[in-house]
């Protein structure tokens, strides 16, 4: 979409003819994209692995000198403990008749309030989520298209890695600054890396790792993500690349807005209508610098997020292995 350009509703900018995947897997599939990732391409992911090197993805949830970041209007997980030596010294718990002591503690959090993945009816346009289901299926939990199936599969393939803002020469995109779809290619190309079909796609910005090295105010002023946007000939390069999974170092996987007040059109473009699952707010920078200190920018990766029934997202902690 070009700057000037300006659609007042997702449905106006998407058009009638928007590409979909609905109906591909049957009328009861809730899992969408994340079909392509049979044994063989658990098989292709496994053949990257050189030397054994893991990542796991994660942003730590409660750290105490980094509030959880999360998207504005949400808050950060708060750890509060339930048990520990303190309950016993102060005389809040009976000392236990063996002796043995322990520390428990929970956590109230938003379920896409740390790195996750989204469900596929998380997110949409009209009175229909993802293949067609009644927008009424999400009334008090997600009956159909919740994050559970997905987490239930697991997400096992090639994952490559595009380095965005490595090759933009920054630690960290501006806020706002756009990924086009011929920017993703541009990037792959100078990496020396071929985006497959059926690769889990996944994109540093810089985004998240820019939050550990700054304070929450400056983070979140004139906030607007760095992203991919919309674009209809991006929907079709994944629809016909039959991409299961992006994978981002942002918040919401995309440019947060766009002219005219419209809000994460990818998210219905590419997650409603083709059924791609989404990751969102990964930590890539240690696995990206190891990328560029080889060159080497495919590897096997995997993920299952927590199995939340009837939820429209949840906590995951992605491992690659290089």
């Amino acid at each position: 979409m070009s700057d000037d350009t300006v659609a007042t509703t997702i449905e106006q900018l998407l058009g009638p003819d928007s590409p979909k995947n609905w109906g591909k897997w049957g009328p009861d599939d809730e899992v969408g994209s994340l079909n392509y990732l049979d044994a063989a391409q658990v098989l292709r992911g496994i053949s990257t692995v050189k030397t054994g090197e893991v990542f796991t993805l994660q942003v730590p949830i409660g750290d105490p000198n980094h509030p959880d970041p999360v998207w504005p209007g949400r808050e950060p997980a708060v750890r509060t403990p339930v048990m520990d030596e303190g309950y016993f010294a102060r005389g809040e718990e009976p000392e236990p008749s063996d002796g043995h002591h322990w520390a428990d503690d929970r956590i109230d959090m938003f379920t896409q309030g740390s790195s996750q993945y989204d469900a596929l009816a998380h997110y949409w346009y009209g009175d229909q989520v993802w293949n067609g289901y009644s927008a009424d299926t999400t009334v008090g939990r997600l009956e159909r298209a919740s994050v559970l199936p997905i987490a239930e599969k697991g997400v096992v393939g090639r994952g490559v890695l595009i380095d965005v803002a490595r090759a933009r020469d920054k630690d960290v995109l501006d806020s706002g600054e756009r990924i086009t779809l011929d920017d993703l290619l541009s990037v792959a190309a100078s990496q020396n890396v071929t985006i497959e079909p059926r690769d889990i796609l996944m994109i540093r910005t810089g985004w998240i790792g820019s939050y550990y090295r700054n304070s929450a105010d400056e983070f979140y002023r004139d906030w607007n993500e760095p992203g991919l946007v919309y674009s209809r000939e991006l929907v079709e390069w994944f629809q016909e690349m039959e991409i299961p999974n992006l994978v981002t170092d942002t918040i919401a996987n995309e440019l947060s807005f766009y002219p005219g007040g419209l809000q994460l059109p990818l998210h219905c473009a590419l997650m409603r209508n083709l059924g791609v699952a989404f990751t969102e707010l990964c930590q890539l920078d240690d696995l990206a610098d190891a990328c560029a200190a080889d060159w080497r920018w495919s590897f096997l990766y995997t993920a299952a997020p927590l199995k939340i029934s009837g939820a429209s997202g949840a906590p995951v902690n992605p491992v690659v292995i290089r």
